[in-house]
């Protein structure tokens, strides 16, 4: 166990100039830093919103929306298939979370039936019919549309994912460093963004749905139908902009957000601030099409259930890119182009918890983190050296202080956030570093008293500790696992700030310590240990 193999010796070398080379950067000011050619490592470790502050938020995906969502293009999809068959119906609504409608024709009732079982809805493996729509036949030529339980719930959860990465996306593209984006429950969101300390904005981004659609404005319906109510089937009132306060416009979308490639904060021919865009390969054959069909025509740029421009079709735009124009500043149409690039929202988001840490309470923690880990680490190097002597209490404490080192530099070179809990998970790493050399130490004094020689002590206290070391060690990782897999925010930076100490400690506690050990023992070559 005590010989001086190469490879302990280059595996020792190597991490401490790791250490060295990832710890630094955090000891140094920014300036420093810039200074330093690109080869260099420059990355810090990255503070949670308790010890830099920032803005805490949490969302509740709004479920109950993304249903009727899916009930109101289940009425379209309805109305479109049947239309395309020929098939004659009439009272088609939506009736508490169902789609209901009668067939003219009770000879085409099955026909029917049977269509709409094959062409609306999506597949479900677990269905019987393998949608996620059952149809129904009820009394008096009528059928009942319904989504399957387990389908909805899927959504449910689907939402909320989907939801997780489009604000993860939405965040990064503000330049936050390391947001911590959780999922609480089923269906509430938590965003913690370190540093970030304009809440509003943060919610402007984040909370917005950006569900943006193309869609034909229905010039049929003049204004005092507006007024009295008289909206067409497939037409639908919508606010508008400062033209025109309401627009009606075709259900149907010609293409929708989902099928942009690209926005950008632009400008029109007048030098007003705009959004340009462009579409995919098959939003621009849609957008194509739907142009060269309807020349002469408006169509409304719809962004979340409001028109913000409706301009005239002048002719066919085939190349699939274009431009939006409204009331927007530089700021909002940048924001606004970002929102469309990150993509929309599934369903809406409703704040239900809001608070912003300032960096002065952020400040006072890193104090009081500081203050305890060098009171920890004090008395850990008072307890070693009084119990096992200036040489062995020694060399567990320089094995100790690259553990530290090797700590920060694995965490920033993942750029781990640390957080509160963290430093307190790496308060408990420097009592379990120095618990397998007490473990070590003790098995020395244990087989120096059975009369063996110093180097046959010093070899059996490494060797037979090693499973015990492995054992408490082993199980401590267990542990951090179970933390880390089922639990959020604070919870998770303790148990990875504890996994990475794991490794550490054992690497140290016993490598290195060993290493020292060894040179001791070549160069002096004791005849009892002092321990």
């Amino acid at each position: 166990m005590l010989t001086l193999s190469r490879w302990k010796i280059v595996l020792v070398t190597f991490s401490v100039i790791f250490g060295i080379l990832f710890t630094l950067p955090n000891l140094l000011p920014q300036k420093t830093l810039d200074s330093f050619p690109d080869w260099l490592p420059k990355q810090k470790l990255n503070l949670g919103l308790d010890l830099q502050g920032g803005s805490y938020l949490m969302y509740e995906v709004d479920t109950d929306a993304l249903r009727k969502e899916r009930l109101k293009n289940l009425v379209e999809d309805v109305r479109t298939v049947l239309r395309g068959e020929q098939i004659t119906f009439g009272e088609l609504a939506e009736v508490n979370g169902t789609v209901r409608l009668r067939i003219a024709d009770a000879a085409k009732v099955d026909e029917a039936a049977n269509l709409l079982r094959r062409s609306v809805g999506s597949p479900f493996a677990g269905s019987i019919s393998g949608r996620d729509v059952n149809v129904n036949k009820r009394d008096d030529q009528r059928l009942e549309l319904s989504f399957i339980p387990e389908a909805a719930a899927q959504d449910a959860s689907m939402a909320v994912d989907q939801s997780i990465e489009t604000i993860r996306r939405r965040i990064d593209s503000l330049g936050t460093k390391e947001p911590n984006i959780t999922r609480q429950g089923a269906d509430r969101i938590v965003i913690q963004a370190a540093g970030e300390s304009d809440p509003e904005r943060l919610k402007a981004v984040v909370g917005k749905t950006a569900k943006l659609t193309f869609q034909m404005v229905d010039d049929s319906v003049t204004p005092e139908d507006i007024a009295a109510g008289r909206i067409p089937p497939g037409s639908e009132a919508l606010p508008g902009d400062d033209f025109q306060p309401v627009y009606v416009v075709r259900k149907r979308a010609l293409v929708s957000g989902d099928e942009l490639v690209d926005s950008r904060q632009s400008f029109d021919d007048r030098g007003a601030p705009a959004v340009s865009f462009k579409f995919n390969g098959s939003g621009s054959r849609k957008f194509g099409d739907a142009t060269a069909r309807n020349v002469g025509k408006r169509f409304a740029i719809v962004l979340d259930g409001r028109v913000i421009s409706a301009p005239v079709i002048n002719g066919a735009i085939p190349g699939g890119s274009g431009i939006i124009t409204g009331s927007f500043t530089v700021e909002s149409a940048a924001d606004l182009a970002l929102l469309l690039r990150s993509g929309a929202l599934p369903a809406p988001l409703k704040v239900e918890q809001q608070n912003t840490v300032g960096a002065e309470l952020g400040a006072d923690a890193v104090r009081a983190g500081a203050i305890s880990t060098l009171v920890a680490f004090i008395t850990i190097v008072t307890f070693m050296i009084l119990s096992y002597g200036l040489l062995f209490g020694g060399i567990a404490v320089v094995a100790l202080i690259i553990n530290c080192m090797l700590i920060v530099a694995a965490m920033s070179l993942t750029q781990a956030t640390l957080t509160l809990p963290g430093i307190a998970g790496l308060i408990l790493t420097l009592a379990v570093a120095v618990d397998a050399n007490v473990l070590i130490y003790e098995r020395m004094r244990d087989e120096t008293r059975a009369g063996k020689s110093p180097i046959l002590a010093a070899d059996a206290g490494f060797s037979r500790a090693m499973t015990t070391i492995i054992d408490a060690n082993v199980t401590t990782l267990v542990a951090a696992a179970i933390m880390f897999a089922f639990g959020a925010g604070p919870v998770r930076g303790f148990a990875w700030t504890l996994s990475i100490g794991v490794f550490t400690s054992v690497f140290t506690a016993v490598l290195v310590s060993q290493l020292l050990i060894g040179w001791w023992f070549r160069a002096a070559r004791p005849k009892k240990l002092p321990i």
